[in-house]
């Protein structure tokens, strides 16, 4: 489909009015009324502040707010440059708005922002999170500067957490993405990217739109495309993440049922490229890195322990099937433990025998996705109790080492996809 035939007619109205443009910031919002302003604010003064002299767009997407978003964003007044940069804009900012359809979730508003990205030849585009509290101008430069500036065609965020926030992205997603696709990317779920238009157009001919994994996490998509398809990427680090306080998560089950059947869908797609390649990098990483206190995130780990060791006896007819006799059998004897500890290698074969079994359909793929819930609270509470004392670079540490963990099993994750049923 060209990307003229799925978007409105007032939207590509807006599009020709604005002709083309250097970059491009798209924001996705749905209830955003008590930050959209100020975040829309600081992509403008961000935009003016360091790329004064480049065309650009912002592309507002709403998934149908009820709390006068759209407005606001319509409404929404300049900056006053003079005051914050002693500077006026060189150039026009063309501030672009349509609708999507949050049914169809959030690959909806990717696939227009990318076509009006298309069609308005845009080299560099960004997305912006407008849950994302701290967002600040100097996001912008970190976003797009190197797209723009330095050929590169994706880019992933990499901020500054909580030591125990981001559990599922450190356990799960980023190692099994360092250990597929080849490449060490912290935040492959990243709430804010920047790609290339040669990306971008790339990303317009897949035909992955009408999949699951697009309403859910097409940011996993983005990131797992762009290595298949050898594209330079790279990370910028981009400060603290601070969510506002509507920004709460979906229930564990239906987060990790979403998720990793999501990273389990790309690896369906891109077989061909990851079950032949060797080895593992890291993404450069732009940008001044550093440490800040954060709040800690509670966690009842009497009830994590509960869950994990009731879900072991409850879902056996289910796991079963789905792992190998040895692993079962470890994870049994874990379960029975005072105190969980759940070795690296252990974690790393379970994540394996569960994408392999996804792969074959051994069982209905929900009820799969849903049997690794207490398994995973198991894992999280064992990296708790050992990790508790420990500091920040500490525990990122240790998720450097359940990386390698990951990457040295490789052969491993590939017995388990190539099994026979």
């Amino acid at each position: 489909m060209s990307e003229e035939g799925f978007l409105p007619d007032d939207f590509l109205r807006q599009i020709m009015a604005a002709g083309e443009v250097d970059i491009l910031v798209g924001v996705r919002s749905l209830n955003n009324r008590d930050t959209i302003q100020r975040i829309i604010s600081a992509v403008r003064v961000g935009l003016v502040k360091y790329f004064p002299r480049e065309r650009a767009a912002l592309v507002n997407l709403d998934g149908g707010s009820t709390d006068g978003t759209p407005d606001l964003v319509k409404s929404a007044a300049a900056p006053d440059f003079r005051t914050l940069l002693a500077a006026d804009p060189l150039r026009t900012m063309h501030t672009l708005t349509t609708t999507y359809s949050s049914i169809r979730g959030k690959g909806d508003a990717l696939h227009a922002i990318l076509a009006a990205a298309d069609l308005l030849r845009a080299k560099a585009c960004a997305l912006v999170d407008p849950a994302t509290e701290s967002i600040t101008p100097e996001w912008m430069d970190a976003l797009i500067r190197p797209i723009y500036r330095e050929g590169f065609d994706f880019l992933a965020p990499v901020y500054r957490r909580y030591k125990f926030d981001g559990l599922l992205i450190n356990h799960i997603l980023s190692p099994m993405i360092a250990a597929a696709y080849g490449c060490e990317i912290e935040e492959p779920l990243g709430d804010q990217s920047a790609f290339s238009h040669r990306l971008a157009a790339h990303y317009l001919n897949q035909d992955a739109w009408q999949q699951d994994l697009m309403r859910f996490a097409p940011e996993i998509w983005m990131t797992a495309t762009a290595l298949a398809g050898d594209f330079r990427l790279c990370q910028a680090f981009l400060g603290p993440k601070l969510h506002s306080a509507k920004a709460s998560g979906t229930a564990l089950a239906s987060t990790i049922q979403q998720v990793v059947g999501s990273l389990f869908s790309c690896l369906e797609m891109h077989e061909s490229y990851w079950a032949s390649h060797q080895g593992s990098r890291t993404a450069p990483l732009f940008g001044f890195v550093y440490d800040v206190d954060l709040p800690p995130l509670r966690v009842n780990r009497k009830r994590t322990l509960s869950k994990f060791q009731k879900g072991v006896e409850e879902l056996t007819s289910i796991l079963e099937p789905v792992l190998s006799q040895p692993t079962f059998r470890h994870i049994r004897e874990v379960a029975r433990l005072p105190e969980v500890g759940f070795p690296d290698e252990l974690w790393v074969k379970i994540i394996y025998e569960f994408a392999g079994a996804f792969h074959r359909s051994v069982i209905n793929r929900d009820h799969l996705l849903q049997a690794l819930t207490p398994l995973y609270l198991g894992r999280i509470d064992s990296f708790l109790t050992e990790n508790h004392k420990s500091g920040a670079a500490q525990v990122r540490e240790k998720t450097k080492q359940l990386c390698a963990q990951y990457v040295s099993l490789k052969t491993y994750l590939i017995e388990r996809w190539n099994a026979k049923a």
